[in-house]
């Protein structure tokens, strides 16, 4: 442990606040020290280096004067909980283990009363497990966002209650009129007065076609597709969820699509009855908004994420 008044000291200098009087020094110096080892007794692991919880501290204690004293800002905080999230933050060892036992495996009971099937809770825990905790190319992990003002354990419900929101919209199939919607904004296909008539007069079949051929996936291709055409995962994020690498997924999205579109393409040719040119053209178009389609399927108006 640092000696005081080392621990106030990189408080101080990272912080916009004054300085303590120095009889209050040695007191503040005492209470870090002791939120450091009593964090560290709590969530075991490796300890976290105090000058990135210092830090880490400064950076969140609540907006104040810059002559408001330094105690009460602290008071208003959960200061083992900020130290178990700044460890998540920086990859302390034990950190994300404790944070799953502690935070994450609790919201199965938490989430109980939204009597979600056991599969979609399941999306949910992991979903929020990724975006908490799992770091991005160019995105710091969501538990970076834990300000420490209210118990943390209410932060991550709140956090997952947003998730289980979206995939719960996303099992809901979406009204017709979205994916006709989609449909009216196709690129018209200029001069062709065929298949202009055949864009006008073949929505129906179209809607019921890509429905049909969705629902032809396995549970967890259209799982796969959910949470990358509705909560705008990306490869990178899918990777992680599913423990598997980017390639991995970008073949099996791929394959999710192709089916999708082949199927569509089945059932459209043994219904609409047009001659092979002009079907050929027909899906030509409509295969270019395919995965605008699938994402209205969910009742989402943005395209799929990038990979």
């Amino acid at each position: 442990m640092r000696q005081a008044p080392e621990l106030v000291g990189t408080l101080l200098a990272h912080a916009r606040v004054r300085a303590p009087p120095p009889e209050d020094v040695a007191v503040l110096e005492r209470l870090l020290q002791e939120t450091l080892a009593s964090a560290h007794t709590r969530w075991s692991g490796d300890a976290l280096p105090p000058e990135l919880f210092m830090r880490h501290l400064a950076e969140r204690l609540p907006e104040a004067s810059p002559e408001s004293p330094l105690s009460p800002l602290l008071g208003q905080l959960a200061l083992e909980e900020l130290y178990l999230a700044c460890a998540c933050v920086h990859g302390v060892a034990g950190a994300t283990e404790a944070f799953e036992q502690h935070y994450l495996s609790k919201l199965p009971g938490l989430l109980a009363y939204l009597k979600h099937p056991p599969a979609l809770m399941d999306d949910v825990c992991q979903v929020t497990r990724v975006k908490l905790l799992v770091r991005m190319p160019e995105e710091e992990p969501r538990i970076k966002d834990y300000t420490g003002r209210g118990a943390l354990l209410s932060w991550v419900r709140v956090t997952a209650i947003r998730v289980s929101i979206k995939l719960s919209a996303a099992d809901k199939p979406a009204p017709e009129e979205d994916v006709g919607a989609v449909l009216d904004a196709l690129p018209a296909p200029g001069s062709n007065a065929e298949l202009e008539l055949i864009r006008q007069s073949h929505q129906a079949e179209f809607q019921r076609a890509v429905r049909e051929a969705f629902s032809t996936l396995s549970p967890d291709e259209r799982h796969l597709l959910r949470l990358y055409c509705f909560d705008r995962l990306s490869t990178t994020e899918l990777g992680a969820l599913l423990r598997v690498n980017q390639s991995t997924v970008s073949r099996w999205l791929k394959s999710a699509r192709q089916t999708v579109y082949s199927e569509t393409r089945r059932l459209l040719r043994e219904r609409l009855g047009l001659s092979t040119q002009g079907f050929e053209s027909f899906l030509a178009v409509l295969g270019s908004q395919l995965d605008v389609s699938i994402s209205q399927l969910f009742g989402d108006g943005g395209g799929p994420p990038r990979g």
